[in-house]
């Protein structure tokens, strides 16, 4: 990437959910879309963002919440950072749920630790009464720690200030290490290079007669209990501050009402994308396939022969005003409540709650998401009052 741009790269990472697609727009000036259902970015994105005078190349690495390459999106993650091409990288975090956040923090640090923290969502944390020592966590981690609500436009300037800074030094001072358990950190000694290389390699080859899932377990462990130190010092979480959401949580997760609510709430949004599209899909396809037969009058005063009016008229036009008519309607009632349903937090709930069936069937609970797109992709629309059926 720095060859054939001859630009500084940095790399965007961060969980799902926490805006880095925002954070991307906002540094950028980009349009990328914004979305959370399993499937929908597993490849990198980018854009170039300015340091002063200079053009820097922001790569966009799918959110993920480990590198621990498990999935898809965890294997173009880790790849892309230990792959060196990367001079810095920009870390998204949410601030209203900092300590789970953490875990990737620490991860990233140990493959590339020029890096800068970016603390984003701190409006929705200050509604929440969250306090964040950002000094102490600056100390902690060893990294430039700026605070940002990157949907306002606060503390970009600042952020894009620090990664500047971090370009220009090439900061290699000490960052927060993960305290594995001893039998690991003496096979890192063993093993030698950089943390992240040597953890690579005792992935492929676990110490201690460890098997790979143990080896993972332990990993993973070791990186949550360190994020969780770090949060206790640093962060100040007042008991009433997710006291809405573990109520909503209580209902709409519970064993007896989930299951009942998730399928009545998505039925209601089929429901609605059904029903409502008829009206419009019917306006439009008697508005659209009305100008039929003015085209083909006005293609025959043009002197073209009858066959060629057939096949623009009967094969261009007619296809491209039923496919409109049928599609445009539904898909602009059904994306705007999936939307909706996703900002408001009930989708990573429905997969958290599938996942465990899901898993049976060798799949994830995310997969639901889609499987919801596709069930209303498939759904017949009716077309006009004569019963013309078609399917998108």
């Amino acid at each position: 990437m720095r060859q054939r741009t001859g630009a500084p790269v940095v790399a965007l990472a961060g969980n799902p959910n926490v805006g880095k697609s925002t954070v991307f727009n906002a540094l950028t000036g980009s349009r990328q879309h914004t979305g959370n259902w399993s499937g929908k970015t597993v490849a990198n994105a980018y854009g170039v963002m300015r340091c002063g005078d200079t053009g820097l190349t922001l790569v966009d690495l799918p959110g993920t919440y480990s590198l621990r390459a498990r999935s898809s999106e965890e294997r173009v993650a880790r790849d892309f950072l230990a792959s060196g091409d990367a001079d810095a990288a920009i870390l998204v975090a949410d601030a209203t749920c900092l300590e789970r956040n953490l875990i990737l923090v620490l991860q990233v640090l140990e493959v590339m630790p020029n890096a800068v923290l970016c603390l984003n969502l701190m409006d929705e944390a200050r509604k929440k009464r969250i306090r964040i020592n950002t000094e102490a966590l600056q100390r902690e981690l060893g990294i430039p720690v700026v605070p940002c609500a990157a949907r306002r436009g606060r503390g970009l300037p600042q952020l894009t200030q620090a990664v500047c800074c971090v370009l220009e030094n090439d900061s290699s001072g000490p960052v927060a290490a993960i305290r594995y358990p001893d039998v690991i950190e003496n096979a890192l000694q063993r093993v030698g290079g950089t943390r992240g290389e040597a953890l690579a390699t005792l992935a492929l080859h676990p110490p201690g007669g460890l098997t790979g899932q143990q080896f993972d377990d332990m990993v993973t462990a070791a990186a949550a209990l360190r994020a969780e130190e770090i949060a206790l010092t640093c962060v100040q979480v007042p008991e009433a501050a997710c006291a809405r959401d573990r109520q909503l949580d209580r209902i709409l997760m519970s064993r007896r009402l989930g299951i009942p609510l998730m399928l009545l709430l998505l039925a209601l949004v089929f429901y609605i994308t059904l029903f409502g599209a008829n009206v419009p899909s019917e306006w439009l396809g008697t508005h659209l396939l009305g100008l039929t037969a003015p085209i083909a009058a006005g293609l025959s005063a043009l002197g073209l022969p009858p066959f060629v009016v057939s096949m623009l008229v009967d094969g261009v036009w007619r296809v491209l005003a039923t496919v409109v008519s049928v599609m445009l309607p539904p898909m602009a009632i059904f994306f705007p409540l999936f939307t909706l349903l996703e900002d408001a937090g009930y989708l990573p709930r429905v997969a958290f709650q599938l996942d465990h069936a899901f898993q049976r069937a060798h799949a994830c609970g995310k997969q639901s998401l889609s499987m919801c797109l596709w069930k209303k992709c498939m759904r017949p629309q009716p077309l006009d009052r004569r019963g013309a059926i078609a399917y998108i």
